[in-house]
Protein backbone atom coordinates (compact mmCIF):
# COMPACT_ATOMS: atom_id res chain seq x y z
CA UNK A 1 0.00 0.00 0.00
CA UNK A 2 1.43 3.25 -1.04
CA UNK A 3 2.34 5.92 2.10
CA UNK A 4 -1.36 7.81 1.56
CA UNK A 5 -3.16 5.07 1.73
CA UNK A 6 -2.09 4.01 4.97
CA UNK A 7 -2.55 7.12 6.66
CA UNK A 8 -5.68 7.54 5.19
CA UNK A 9 -6.84 4.53 6.60
CA UNK A 10 -5.27 5.63 9.94
CA UNK A 11 -6.82 8.75 9.98
CA UNK A 12 -10.38 6.88 8.79
CA UNK A 13 -10.26 4.02 11.14
CA UNK A 14 -9.47 6.37 13.77
CA UNK A 15 -12.28 8.56 12.89
CA UNK A 16 -14.72 6.03 13.37
CA UNK A 17 -13.42 4.41 16.24
CA UNK A 18 -13.75 7.72 18.09
CA UNK A 19 -17.41 7.57 16.13
CA UNK A 20 -18.23 4.49 18.40
CA UNK A 21 -16.62 5.46 21.58
CA UNK A 22 -18.27 8.59 21.86
CA UNK A 23 -21.62 7.87 19.93
CA UNK A 24 -22.25 4.77 21.97
CA UNK A 25 -21.37 6.33 25.22
CA UNK A 26 -24.26 9.25 24.07
CA UNK A 27 -26.62 6.44 22.98
CA UNK A 28 -25.77 4.82 26.61
CA UNK A 29 -26.17 7.34 29.13
CA UNK A 30 -29.77 8.80 27.01
CA UNK A 31 -31.02 5.28 27.34
CA UNK A 32 -29.81 4.70 30.97
CA UNK A 33 -31.65 6.59 32.82
CA UNK A 34 -28.98 8.21 35.32
CA UNK A 35 -27.51 4.49 36.38
CA UNK A 36 -24.27 4.62 35.01
CA UNK A 37 -23.73 1.06 34.84
CA UNK A 38 -26.15 0.01 32.11
CA UNK A 39 -24.15 2.75 30.11
CA UNK A 40 -20.93 1.99 31.14
CA UNK A 41 -22.01 -1.55 29.67
CA UNK A 42 -23.58 -0.12 26.58
CA UNK A 43 -20.13 1.56 25.78
CA UNK A 44 -18.63 -0.88 26.22
CA UNK A 45 -19.96 -3.58 24.04
CA UNK A 46 -20.23 -1.00 21.47
CA UNK A 47 -16.56 -0.05 21.54
CA UNK A 48 -14.94 -3.47 22.43
CA UNK A 49 -17.34 -4.86 18.72
CA UNK A 50 -16.13 -1.75 16.71
CA UNK A 51 -12.99 -2.67 17.03
CA UNK A 52 -12.40 -6.12 16.09
CA UNK A 53 -14.89 -5.00 12.88
CA UNK A 54 -12.20 -1.53 12.16
CA UNK A 55 -9.28 -3.54 12.85
CA UNK A 56 -9.99 -6.45 10.21
CA UNK A 57 -11.58 -3.41 8.02
CA UNK A 58 -8.00 -1.37 7.89
CA UNK A 59 -5.25 -3.98 9.45
CA UNK A 60 -4.71 -5.06 5.69
CA UNK A 61 -3.77 -1.57 4.63
CA UNK A 62 -2.16 0.36 7.46
CA UNK A 63 -2.02 -2.52 10.31
CA UNK A 64 -4.65 -0.81 12.21
CA UNK A 65 -2.59 0.61 14.82
CA UNK A 66 -5.39 3.88 15.80
CA UNK A 67 -3.11 4.66 18.35
CA UNK A 68 0.30 6.36 18.69
CA UNK A 69 1.36 4.19 21.56
CA UNK A 70 1.40 1.42 19.24
CA UNK A 71 2.81 3.33 16.71
CA UNK A 72 5.80 3.88 19.03
CA UNK A 73 5.94 0.29 19.63
CA UNK A 74 6.57 -0.32 15.90
CA UNK A 75 9.06 2.42 15.74
CA UNK A 76 10.97 0.64 18.40
CA UNK A 77 10.72 -2.86 16.82
CA UNK A 78 11.81 -1.52 13.41
CA UNK A 79 8.75 -2.17 11.79
CA UNK A 80 8.34 1.17 10.71
CA UNK A 81 9.99 3.98 9.81
CA UNK A 82 10.25 7.26 11.92
CA UNK A 83 9.01 9.46 9.22
CA UNK A 84 6.24 7.18 8.19
CA UNK A 85 5.79 7.38 12.40
CA UNK A 86 4.74 10.88 12.43
CA UNK A 87 2.04 10.77 9.47
CA UNK A 88 0.30 8.20 11.13
CA UNK A 89 0.57 9.71 14.71
CA UNK A 90 -1.07 13.53 12.78
CA UNK A 91 -3.73 11.09 10.62
CA UNK A 92 -4.81 9.28 14.56
CA UNK A 93 -4.93 12.62 16.24
CA UNK A 94 -6.38 14.75 13.51
CA UNK A 95 -8.88 11.60 12.89
CA UNK A 96 -9.73 11.07 16.87
CA UNK A 97 -11.08 14.75 17.03
CA UNK A 98 -12.72 14.83 13.89
CA UNK A 99 -14.53 11.34 15.06
CA UNK A 100 -15.68 13.13 18.35
CA UNK A 101 -17.13 15.97 16.07
CA UNK A 102 -19.14 13.70 14.04
CA UNK A 103 -20.61 11.90 17.26
CA UNK A 104 -21.46 14.90 18.10
CA UNK A 105 -23.50 16.02 15.68
CA UNK A 106 -25.31 12.78 15.21
CA UNK A 107 -27.06 13.62 18.15
CA UNK A 108 -27.57 16.82 17.93
CA UNK A 109 -24.42 18.08 20.76
CA UNK A 110 -22.76 21.16 20.33
CA UNK A 111 -20.17 20.19 17.91
CA UNK A 112 -17.23 22.13 20.03
CA UNK A 113 -17.30 21.04 23.93
CA UNK A 114 -14.48 20.92 26.57
CA UNK A 115 -14.87 18.07 29.05
CA UNK A 116 -15.50 18.90 32.75
CA UNK A 117 -15.46 15.56 33.59
CA UNK A 118 -12.02 15.32 36.03
CA UNK A 119 -10.45 11.38 36.32
CA UNK A 120 -7.64 12.80 38.61
CA UNK A 121 -5.75 11.00 40.84
CA UNK A 122 -2.33 8.34 40.22
CA UNK A 123 -4.90 5.19 40.33
CA UNK A 124 -6.12 6.81 37.27
CA UNK A 125 -2.18 7.19 35.36
CA UNK A 126 -1.46 3.48 37.33
CA UNK A 127 -4.56 2.17 35.33
CA UNK A 128 -3.68 3.88 32.54
CA UNK A 129 -0.39 2.22 32.67
CA UNK A 130 -2.18 -1.61 33.14
CA UNK A 131 -4.59 -0.77 30.47
CA UNK A 132 -2.06 0.05 28.04
CA UNK A 133 0.52 -2.87 28.71
CA UNK A 134 -2.02 -5.60 28.42
CA UNK A 135 -3.05 -4.12 24.98
CA UNK A 136 0.15 -4.14 23.66
CA UNK A 137 1.06 -7.49 25.81
CA UNK A 138 -2.12 -8.43 23.60
CA UNK A 139 -1.07 -6.98 20.15
CA UNK A 140 2.27 -8.52 20.50
CA UNK A 141 2.02 -11.98 21.70
CA UNK A 142 -1.61 -13.26 19.99
CA UNK A 143 -0.05 -11.21 16.42
CA UNK A 144 3.11 -13.56 17.13
CA UNK A 145 1.41 -17.06 17.46
CA UNK A 146 -2.42 -16.50 16.00
CA UNK A 147 -2.49 -13.29 13.73
CA UNK A 148 -5.36 -13.46 12.72
CA UNK A 149 -7.40 -13.69 15.72
CA UNK A 150 -5.48 -10.35 16.88
CA UNK A 151 -8.71 -8.37 16.00
CA UNK A 152 -11.21 -10.28 18.21
CA UNK A 153 -7.89 -10.88 20.67
CA UNK A 154 -8.04 -6.74 21.22
CA UNK A 155 -11.69 -6.14 21.01
CA UNK A 156 -12.11 -8.46 23.65
CA UNK A 157 -9.27 -7.01 26.14
CA UNK A 158 -10.82 -3.63 25.67
CA UNK A 159 -13.70 -4.56 26.58
CA UNK A 160 -12.66 -6.50 29.69
CA UNK A 161 -10.64 -3.37 30.46
CA UNK A 162 -13.09 -1.17 30.68
CA UNK A 163 -14.57 -2.52 33.92
CA UNK A 164 -11.07 -4.00 35.55
CA UNK A 165 -9.45 -0.58 35.37
CA UNK A 166 -10.30 2.16 37.53
CA UNK A 167 -9.51 4.49 34.10
CA UNK A 168 -12.34 2.83 32.01
CA UNK A 169 -8.89 1.93 29.84
CA UNK A 170 -8.60 4.75 27.53
CA UNK A 171 -5.08 2.92 26.68
CA UNK A 172 -4.48 5.52 23.51
CA UNK A 173 -3.38 9.01 23.81
CA UNK A 174 -5.23 9.94 20.39
CA UNK A 175 -8.41 9.02 21.81
CA UNK A 176 -7.52 10.62 25.31
CA UNK A 177 -6.57 13.75 23.47
CA UNK A 178 -9.98 13.88 21.69
CA UNK A 179 -12.23 12.74 24.32
CA UNK A 180 -10.99 15.42 26.47
CA UNK A 181 -13.16 17.66 23.59
CA UNK A 182 -16.26 15.99 24.51
CA UNK A 183 -18.62 16.92 27.66
CA UNK A 184 -20.47 13.82 27.18
CA UNK A 185 -20.10 10.36 28.74
CA UNK A 186 -16.64 9.35 27.09
CA UNK A 187 -15.21 12.77 28.62
CA UNK A 188 -12.24 13.41 30.25
CA UNK A 189 -11.03 16.69 31.39
CA UNK A 190 -7.68 18.25 29.66
CA UNK A 191 -6.50 18.65 33.32
CA UNK A 192 -6.49 14.91 33.54
CA UNK A 193 -4.99 14.08 30.17
CA UNK A 194 -0.96 14.50 30.97
CA UNK A 195 -1.55 11.60 33.56
CA UNK A 196 -3.46 9.18 31.29
CA UNK A 197 -0.86 9.74 28.47
CA UNK A 198 2.17 10.08 31.08
CA UNK A 199 1.08 6.39 32.14
CA UNK A 200 0.15 5.08 28.53
CA UNK A 201 3.39 5.43 27.12
CA UNK A 202 5.20 4.14 30.19
CA UNK A 203 2.74 0.72 29.68
CA UNK A 204 3.50 0.47 25.94
CA UNK A 205 7.56 0.84 26.76
CA UNK A 206 6.97 -1.87 29.70
CA UNK A 207 5.48 -4.11 27.85
CA UNK A 208 7.47 -3.95 24.40
CA UNK A 209 10.78 -4.53 27.31
CA UNK A 210 8.58 -7.35 28.51
CA UNK A 211 7.19 -9.09 26.19
CA UNK A 212 10.51 -8.76 23.85
CA UNK A 213 12.01 -11.02 26.42
CA UNK A 214 8.87 -13.33 26.76
CA UNK A 215 8.65 -13.76 23.09
CA UNK A 216 11.88 -13.79 22.23
CA UNK A 217 13.50 -17.07 19.90
CA UNK A 218 15.94 -18.94 21.78
CA UNK A 219 19.37 -19.48 19.56
CA UNK A 220 19.98 -22.94 18.58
Amino acid sequence: MTMARRIVAEGLGTLLLLVVVVGSGVMGARLAGGNDAIALLGNTLSTGAGLVVLIHVFGPISGAHFNPAVTLVAVLRRELGAADALGYGAAQVIGAVLGVWLAHAMFAEPVLQVSAHVRGGWGQGLAELVATFGLIGTILAVSKHRGEFTPVAVGLYITSAYWFTASTSFANPAVTLARGLTDTFAGIAPASIPLFIAGQLAGALIALAVFGWLLAEDPA
